[in-house]
């Protein structure tokens, strides 16, 4: 990237670079239109001539930290504030410093997503198993796929840990341009409330976006569900005309976003629409279904479970569908998946007994979707391991407490990543919600066990033949954030560690 072209980012950006102010030679260049090396972010990772973008925070003011991306050898600062007295180099002013960085950082990786197909996956729930649906449909299309989300970012054949769901700007269009390197010809995106709301996707262009539901979630940084509902509504306001938008209709905000769609795609189980199930066949074996579209019929196998699980295949054949893959690949793709890391995870095996599966159900309503999912399944009782993060949404607590409580034999609450919280104070906050059930022994149903490892080893040891072990809240997480501390931890392991002792203790092996 040029000073030349970033300087066409700035203006494009409603910024006014001083003909003086903004000169190579006060950074000490040589050349007239020098090379930037590098945009960043974080004044701890400037290398010598990239930019820095200070951004404001939720905690703090990247101005703050620019005589230390001056020390590391910053070529030019861009801030929404003006420059402090005696700043040696270039200083652009900008009216919004996340937009220039997304802007920027797309020009400095030069644009990788007009160079593939790049689907971006917004809802609260499903967003993660729709990923790797189309990452699983592509590649049986031939079409090498990157996947970027929650569990991990895949890059052609390399798995990296996430940092987070969908991260910074520049981190993005970096890994984008990894994945065209590396021959990938499409990308599943998943596509949070928060990096669309801080722009972090600004400068991307989507081939398709989908929608998948939206329920209570992230109220702790949104004000309320209508601000939520309008960083996912970005998504789609981003999508150029010509380009298909997949929506789930039978989600109430769905027909909402059909009305501001060039070209709707919508999907659905109870409502018409044009993706549609034929009769579903569950059990904890995976689905049978077909599914009518505008092409005509698909038949479909898959080893998920449960009709959430539905929606997500019912989410991923509409993309393929609208991005013209052929049939064979969307039915091979779908049953070529075996599962996906934390959702539904099933962890015992058949000599168990019992049955007990890992999902990161971390709202009500996912919550309510995952005990409706193995309600039927289940021929025993349903207990049911969870807590709430600390730091976060405290309003879903009890909703989540009400949810268990209805569905489940016996509670077990515990801690998830408390955090700065009390977690004795969130787990009473959780309690509030789950109200006597007079079809049940009420004294022996609720368990208050803070020590996450000791409440899944002790609901695996009271689970008799026959019942489901539901462990929600975290997944696919290998840690627990305790205070300012984060330690490893992973469900997985303690319940198949649980399952052990449990096998050991009664003689089967």
């Amino acid at each position: 990237m040029t000073w030349d072209e970033l300087r066409g980012v700035l203006r494009a950006n409603g910024a006014t670079p001083d003909a003086q102010t903004w000169d190579p030679a006060s950074a000490g260049f040589a050349n007239a239109n020098p090379t930037i090396t590098g945009v960043a972010y974080d004044s701890r990772t400037v290398e010598r001539g990239a930019v820095f973008v200070a951004l404001k925070g939720l905690h703090a003011d990247g101005t703050a930290f620019v005589r230390q991306a001056l020390d590391r050898g910053a070529a030019a600062i861009i801030s929404e504030e003006p420059p402090s007295p005696g700043v040696p180099i270039p200083w652009a002013v900008v009216k919004d410093a996340r937009l220039a960085l997304a802007l920027i950082a797309a020009a400095f990786f030069r644009h990788p997503s007009t160079e593939m197909q790049v689907v971006g996956i917004t809802g609260t729930n499903g967003k993660t198993t729709t990923a790797y649906l189309l990452s699983s449909i592509f590649e049986a299309a031939g079409i090498r796929c990157g996947v970027l989300g929650t569990v991990a970012y895949k890059i052609g054949d390399e798995l990296r840990e996430a940092t987070r769901t969908t991260p910074e700007a520049p981190d993005v269009q970096q890994l984008l341009r990894e994945m065209v390197d590396r021959g990938c010809g499409a990308c599943a995106m998943e596509v949070s409330s928060h990096a669309l709301a801080l722009r972090r996707v600004d400068g991307t262009s989507f081939a398709a976006a989908v929608f998948t539901n939206l329920t209570r979630d992230h109220l702790d940084f949104h004000e309320d569900m209508e601000h939520y509902f309008q960083a996912k509504r970005r998504l789609f306001e981003m999508l150029p005309r010509d380009r298909p938008s997949l929506l789930n209709v039978d989600d109430p905000r769905g027909p909402s976003l059909a009305e501001i769609a060039g070209r709707p795609v919508t999907f659905a189980i109870r409502r018409p629409a044009d993706i549609t199930p034929g009769p579903l066949s569950f059990s904890l074996a995976g689905l049978v279904f077909d599914v009518r579209t505008p092409r005509g019929a698909l038949h479909l196998r898959s080893k998920l479970v449960g009709r959430p699980n539905v929606y997500n295949i019912l989410a991923a054949v509409a993309t393929g569908v609208a991005l013209d893959v052929p049939f064979n690949a969307i039915e091979q793709g779908i049953d070529a998946l075996d599962g996906v890391p934390g959702r539904f995870q099933i962890v015992s095996t058949e000599k168990d007994g019992v049955t007990v599966v890992v999902d990161y159900a971390h709202t009500d309503d996912a919550l309510r979707n995952l005990l409706e999912t193995a309600r039927p399944l289940a021929r025993g009782r349903l207990i049911t391991v969870f807590g709430c993060g600390g730091d976060r949404d405290r309003t879903k607590r009890p909703l989540m407490g009400a949810v268990a409580g209805r569905l489940s034999d016996l509670i077990i609450v515990t801690s998830d990543n408390p955090r700065s919280e009390d977690p004795g104070r969130i787990m009473e906050e959780i309690q509030r919600g789950i109200t006597p059930d007079t079809r049940r022994d009420s004294g022996q149903r609720l368990l208050s066990i803070a020590d996450r490892r000791e409440a899944i080893e002790k609901a695996i040891a009271l689970a008799k033949p026959d019942d489901v072990v539901l462990v929600a809240g975290k997944g696919h997480e290998k840690y627990q954030v305790i205070g300012t501390q984060v330690l490893p931890f992973d469900d997985v392991a303690v319940a198949r560690g649980a399952l052990m002792k449990r096998r050991t203790n009664s003689g089967v092996v």
